[in-house]
């Protein structure tokens, strides 16, 4: 395959604000794809941003409080059957350009009052190529999302290759990164709100023992960058000059070296060209979840069922459990 370019937007989103966010998605496309960029990368639930409050908030003494945000959030999440990311689908086929972007997702069919953690791949054609829900919520996010299920846990098709996700703290689960590694990941996108040099040193621990390109999308944001609207801004937010998260965004290549980034407390687009071919061919020395691996000694198995599919009504109208025939598993 060609040598393509990929980017990564680290801007920071209108928190709570889905409509204003999306105008930055679209910006931020507009600007990457005016660069020659075949692929587009933005942060963990971008839209309508991450829940940074969460780690701010007492679970007891701010419980009102706490309810009347998430009510904002639940307001402002993003309902894929209900179109709400189709301008950026359109953006995305107008551009000839694939885009990965994290969401706050309401699925109408399973819950409307229950969200995921969400990484949504849209190809050049405007079209969903798939839809990642976060399986482990991380310490007060459990707060915030469900856990998600291992429908999601697929490599597709793109301009820059095989491309996989894994979204945040997911990237320090072992054996779903020998998911995507086992499904000839080209090009490994991790959506996060980690940051630092120990982030970093993950991001380049993938590239190498998965010998494949990682773009690392982290999200830079100040607390002057929060709305003014934001409830009880001023005790959660009392220094404007605080960031909240540095950022860090930066793309590695199959050996582990750094090509582009980090970006550090700045606001602004990472690019780097990426060549899918060079992954396949680091696999020389090391593939493991292929002449690296033990298959006769270990066995991945996963269940790729979607939680959509997994109730159903019976012939009384109640909720019953799945048939296992309708299960979609994995071996590995």
């Amino acid at each position: 395959m060609p040598t393509v370019r990929a980017a990564i937007v680290q801007r920071a989103p209108v928190l709570l604000h889905r409509d204003e966010t999306m105008e930055r998605v679209l910006a931020g496309l507009e600007e990457a794809s005016g660069e020659g960029a075949a692929l587009v990368v933005f942060p963990e639930t971008y839209l309508p941003g991450y829940p940074e409050y969460i780690w701010r908030l007492s679970p007891g003494d701010d419980y009102d409080l706490s309810r009347e945000i998430h009510g904002r959030l639940l307001s402002n999440a993003i309902d894929l059957d209900a179109d709400d990311l189709q301008p950026v689908q359109d953006a995305a086929r107008r551009a000839g350009t694939a885009v990965v972007i994290g969401v706050h997702e309401r699925d109408g069919a399973f819950s409307r009052a229950t969200l995921f953690n969400t990484v949504v791949t849209i190809g050049p054609d405007g079209r969903v190529l798939n839809r990642h829900r976060k399986l482990v919520p991380t310490n007060p996010e459990r707060m915030v999302w469900s856990p998600g299920d291992g429908a999601g846990l697929r490599v597709v098709e793109t301009p820059v290759g095989r491309l996989g996700s894994l979204i945040c703290w997911e990237n320090y689960m072992p054996l779903a990164r020998f998911a995507l590694y086992a499904q000839g990941v080209d090009v490994y996108v991790a959506p996060t709100w980690d940051e630092g040099d120990g982030w970093i040193a993950t991001m380049r621990h993938i590239a190498r023992e998965g010998r494949c390109w990682v773009l690392g999308a982290g999200c830079a944001i100040a607390a002057s960058d929060v709305p003014a609207d934001f409830p009880d801004r001023d005790r959660l937010y009392p220094d404007p000059e605080e960031w909240l998260n540095d950022g860090d965004s930066v793309i590695v290549d199959p050996r582990g070296e750094i090509v582009a980034g980090p970006l550090r407390r700045e606001y602004g687009v990472v690019f780097a060209d990426v060549d899918p071919d060079a992954a396949r061919a680091s696999h020389y020395t090391l593939d493991a979840a292929g002449h690296y691996n033990r298959p006769d000694v270990f066995t991945l198995r996963v269940d790729r069922t979607s939680r959509r599919q997994v109730a159903f009504e019976d012939g009384d109208g109640r909720q019953a459990a799945a048939p296992s025939a309708n299960a979609d598993i994995l071996e590995i």
